[in-house]
């Protein structure tokens, strides 16, 4: 069967059905057929897969490979600034596994659970920090620093040098514009920084970690590498930012729910599963590039044409999980969501992010026992790749 012979909607990633609710989109979509087209603006058509089980297959196929053009958006740079632009995200083979290998144990469940009374520690300084009573912006004032409080600490950035870094996430975070070209020479002179500090001063983090390493054999790590494995990881540890807020805001829209939770504290864990399906931040994944012809839900996609996996369709199926449009924290265990992607690029930070939303929530729901939204109500950013906020107004 050739691509012609498959019958495949369109979605115009630029509309405001996709763009307002994309899980409703990606779903009529799904049901239709397998596959999609994405038209976006100034880039080629992407074929999308939209069901579970393909989009397990495709994210271990080893013939869909990320290149170069997978980060087609990337900013432009300054040119000394270009060494340290090819993050482990964009390797595969064997380049990439070693890269992994040496910065995994820092991202471990066990490491998860033991820096978990740290996590706690923050979290309760942050909310100590909010007023008593009032209207408050949960995204500005817990959700945005909590994660990058907790990874700069993790990595080993020194304390003077976390506000500049607060600032990195947030032209990080919003993944366009002049603030974002502008803040890569400060992200890579920082990451080169927090490698000086910890050769002159090292410490239990992933820094000194990662020197020791590159002592002992300074064949399996360079320095480029070494900074840029410092500053792509400290910016991916942004990643329950968005987890965070948009569970908050998925439990005030579901009263139901956030009481089950209150009920059941112990249910925590199971509910930021169910969150991460359900309303997880990533919508699409990186797109990948057949080294040949492949045969991908019975469609013929050729050589070198863009496939993504969309995440926000695939966590839908209702193939896989029984009503699988409803929020529910009591879902019994099942299939695995694929909020963190699978395969070999599996989120190397999963553990901790799990962590840190459940401590994150916990907290929240604990310490304010009547938080409620506002009239005007949280704002989602008209982002086709990414499900977030641009606050989250709440009044405690």
């Amino acid at each position: 069967m050739t691509s012609q012979d498959v019958t495949v909607p369109e979605i115009d990633l630029t509309t405001p059905e996709v763009l307002n609710d994309p899980f409703a989109a990606y779903g009529r979509a799904r049901e239709r057929s397998p596959l999609a087209r994405l038209l976006v603006p100034g880039l080629n058509p992407m074929w999308a897969v939209l069901r579970y089980h393909d989009a397990r297959a495709a994210l271990t196929d080893a013939r869909l490979e990320l290149t170069g053009d997978s980060f087609a958006m990337r900013p432009d740079v300054p040119e000394d600034c270009l060494p340290y632009m090819r993050t482990m995200q964009e390797m595969e083979g064997p380049e990439h596994t070693r890269l992994r290998r040496l910065v995994a144990p820092a991202f471990t469940a066990r490491r998860a659970a033991e820096f978990r009374p740290r996590i706690e520690t923050i979290a309760k300084a942050l909310l100590d920090d909010l007023p008593d009573d009032g209207e408050v912006d949960l995204l500005r004032h817990f959700a945005r620093p909590l994660p990058m409080a907790v990874i700069c600490e993790l990595v080993g950035i020194p304390e003077s040098d976390r506000p500049k870094w607060r600032e990195y996430g947030v032209h990080v975070a919003a993944g366009y514009g002049p603030g974002l070209a502008e803040s890569i020479p400060g992200i890579i002179a920082g990451a080169t920084a927090a490698v000086a500090a910890r050769r002159a001063e090292p410490g239990d983090d992933l820094v000194s970690q990662l020197i020791r390493v590159q002592d002992e054999d300074g064949d399996r790590l360079s320095d480029a590498e070494l900074v840029t494995l410092i500053w792509n990881v400290v910016l991916a540890g942004q990643t329950p930012t968005n987890l965070i807020a948009n569970g908050v805001h998925a439990l005030l829209s579901h009263p139901d729910q956030l009481a089950a939770l209150r009920a059941k504290p112990d249910l925590m864990p199971r509910g930021v599963e169910e969150l991460m399906r359900w309303c997880g931040p990533q919508l699409l994944t990186i797109p990948r590039f057949p080294r040949e012809d492949v045969e991908i839900s019975g469609a013929r996609i050729g050589k070198g044409q863009p496939v993504t996996v969309v995440i926000a369709s695939a966590n839908h199926d209702p193939r896989v999980f029984p009503e699988a449009d409803r929020l529910d924290v009591n879902r019994s265990a099942g299939p695995p969501h694929l909020g963190f992607a699978h395969g070999a690029h599996f989120c190397l930070g999963a553990a901790l992010a799990r962590t840190q939303t459940e401590v994150a929530l916990s907290a929240l729901l604990s310490r304010f026992p009547n938080l409620e939204p506002t009239p005007e109500g949280a704002q989602h950013l008209p982002d086709p790749g990414t499900r977030r906020l641009t606050t989250l107004p709440v009044t405690l």
